[in-house]
């Protein structure tokens, strides 16, 4: 009765989306404007006082809004309720869907645009970026990566796809990650076959979907950017509810493209842990140690001097905040380090299980059972910059370490969980099932131990 009934409530919540276009795009146009505010204004203000707080400091307000805020739950609605982010609130899908639609040249998309490798690359580089410039700090940083997507947004709008999100569906940096962590949303939009090949009603024309899904053969919703506008479709289209593990378990298998596989390991893993520990890592002080000490033995001074402006490098000496030229090195090194590292070692143990497996396809299914840990370092990190303003606030989390401790413990089984079933259906061999099984287990060891470390051992 309870399952009906939540069926029932969430095909209507579907239908109703669809029925309430106008609503979705006010909603849309109201984030616009809050978004354009918080962005430019406090990019334009004096860096805020010793004595200022979130409440009465615009910059501050901003910062925790975004940072704070704004993305940790952006990346937790991921897994909530999909995509809703991109095809309900994103600003910069809004706009951009908005300036190619009114003033779009409609030209054909290049295919160097449809590369694949760009969600990868463009997270990588942007969260280096972003870490070499302090843009979790710094209003103007913000302005900077935040609106300089948004500046391209609009011109790759304007320039490809009438009324289509090209931007949103080739070249925005978090697409890819968007797309990897919806996996694990327990709604979709789907699409029943049968009912669509026996459609006997008026003739109706497919609704106009931004992204460019092809709505005939929905049944995930990691593309889908769940905007709602396809619902009801030849009877056939309805939002429903489904195993939070489905789309991974059931169509994973589908799911063979390289360069995700390369994202979630080399980027939502790798670079991820690099970018989030490298501030409290004793490792990479004695590194820079180390170096600092090599380059005045052998007097080569020019790398300690803090000359870089501050959208190469972070430079704003009136907060005793600057980065030289060997801090960029070392915070470059570090991050990427960390790419590689452990990108390269996850990626040898899953090909190994492929090869030992005989199952060419194997390496890309087995990797997405780290969708999980791989989302919980992501919350927790972001949120780590929620911690910090609200204690520079005065407000103490005494149950702050349980619950960091609880979300990694239970993403680290949740992926488990998903490995377990996905070897299961990978081999009928126990002794060779039980082989694999050890070794993603401990494929995990390194992953869980680098968030340990930030929170708890460092």
């Amino acid at each position: 009765m309870i399952s009906s009934l939540f069926k029932i409530t969430t095909y209507r919540l579907g239908a109703a989306m669809q029925r309430h276009k106008g609503i979705i795009q006010t909603i849309q146009w109201i984030i616009v404007g809050f978004y354009v505010v918080l962005l430019v204004i406090p990019a334009f203000m004096d860096l805020p006082p010793r004595q200022a707080h979130i409440l009465n400091n615009l910059v501050l307000f901003a910062q925790f809004v975004f940072w704070g805020i704004w993305w940790p739950f952006v990346i937790l609605s991921m897994l909530v309720i999909g995509r809703v982010w991109c095809g309900v609130f994103c600003p910069e899908g809004a706009i951009s869907e908005w300036t190619s639609k009114k003033f779009g040249k409609n030209k054909k998309i290049p295919r160097w645009i449809k590369w694949k490798a760009w969600p990868a690359i463009a997270f990588i580089l942007t969260t280096l970026y972003g870490q070499l410039i302090s843009v979790y700090d710094y209003a103007d940083s913000a302005l900077l990566i935040l609106g300089g997507s948004t500046v391209a947004a609009i011109l790759i709008g304007y320039l490809y796809g009438r009324e289509n999100r090209v931007w949103c569906r080739y070249l925005c940096p978090v697409n890819g990650v968007f797309n990897l962590l919806s996996r694990l949303s327990p709604f979709s939009f789907k699409s029943d076959a049968k009912k669509w090949s026996e459609y006997h009603g008026n003739s109706v024309s497919n609704p106009h979907c931004p992204p460019m899904i092809n709505i005939r053969q929905l049944h995930g919703v990691s593309g889908c950017h769940m905007c709602g506008r396809c619902a009801g479709l030849r009877d056939a289209v309805s939002l429903q509810p489904r195993s939070v593990n489905e789309e991974i378990i059931t169509y994973g298998n589908e799911k063979d493209n390289l360069w995700e596989t390369r994202l979630l390991l080399f980027g939502m893993i790798g670079v991820a842990i690099g970018a989030f520990t490298w501030t409290v890592s004793p490792w990479f002080v004695t590194a820079k140690q180390f170096l600092a000490n090599w380059l005045i033995n052998h007097d080569i001074l020019w790398p300690m001097n803090a000359t870089a402006p501050w959208w190469i490098l972070t430079n704003h000496p009136e907060n005793n905040d600057s980065f030289n030229w060997l801090d960029g090195f070392c915070v470059t090194f570090y991050i990427l380090g960390s790419g590689l590292l452990y990108g390269f070692g996850l990626t040898g143990v899953y090909k190994s299980l492929a090869k030992f497996l005989y199952r060419p396809n194997l390496y890309s299914y087995i990797a997405q059972a780290l969708i999980p840990i791989a989302a919980a370092g992501l919350f927790l990190g972001l949120t780590a910059t929620s911690v910090k303003l609200l204690q520079y606030d005065g407000i103490v989390f005494w149950w702050l370490k349980d619950a960091r401790v609880t979300i990694l413990a239970f993403f680290s089984l949740w992926s488990l969980y998903l490995g377990y079933n996905i070897l299961r259906k990978s081999t009928d061999i126990f002794y060779k099932f039980i082989i694999s099984f050890g070794l993603f287990a401990l494929s995990l060891v390194p992953i869980v131990g680098a968030w340990w470390l930030m929170f708890m051992g460092w």
